[in-house]
């Protein structure tokens, strides 16, 4: 009964850490691939009896976020560098926000840089009583900044991972290369037509 005791304990305590984890500020993809387009998911949680009513996202140098989709019930607001880069946007609710049983997600999407190796995003939530959780530690933290690894592109792709060789190879056969289905229905249409003239010509006799 002991050992069936401290067995139920560790498995609460452990489904009670899993979902302290997964209540955390995170940013998807987890992986990217360099210089390639992604669309970035900002999946917030709320981990308090109050709203979540605004959220705010550093964008890092590895990244060039170009675009924000409209969530309803939300605005946005950004800001940029000197050079015109966007720095950081801030979602901020027209209503209720996020309750305490509710999460959402905020989209956004940009470039990978061509050497970049990794992406920390630093996030801020703001809860209803004006407390501010600041997402920015180091992994293994309390509170962790978000990270997508990035992976070297692979050779003979684009920014959105086709097959460039793939694509130059199919180009000069679908510009003058031999059309065999339309060979064979050409071939098809001239047997029928000798197969009907010759049964005509029989009846003639």
């Amino acid at each position: 009964m002991k050992k069936i005791a401290v067995f139920l304990m560790l498995l609460l305590s452990f489904t009670l850490y899993a979902g302290i984890a997964s209540a955390h500020v995170v940013v998807y993809p987890r992986e990217a691939t360099q210089g390639s387009y992604e669309k970035f998911a900002v999946r917030v949680p709320t981990e308090k009896e109050v709203a979540t009513t605004k959220v705010e996202v550093k964008i890092p140098a590895e990244v060039n976020v170009s675009r924000f989709e409209p969530k309803p019930g939300w605005s946005y607001t950004f800001t940029k560098d000197a050079n015109g880069k966007i720095e950081s946007v801030v979602w901020t609710a027209e209503g209720p926000g996020l309750s305490a049983t509710e999460f959402g997600e905020f989209y956004m999407s940009g470039k990978v840089a061509a050497d970049a190796k990794a992406i920390v995003w630093k996030a801020y939530q703001t809860y209803a009583d004006g407390s501010v959780v600041e997402w920015i530690g180091a992994e293994g933290a309390d509170k962790p900044a978000s990270v997508t690894a990035v992976k070297a592109k692979a050779a003979g792709t684009d920014s959105h991972g086709h097959d460039t060789g793939a694509a130059e190879a199919s180009e000069p056969a679908a510009a003058g290369g031999v059309n065999l289905p339309l060979i064979l229905s050409a071939a098809a249409l001239v047997l029928s037509l000798v197969a009907l003239i010759a049964a005509l010509s029989k009846r003639a006799k």
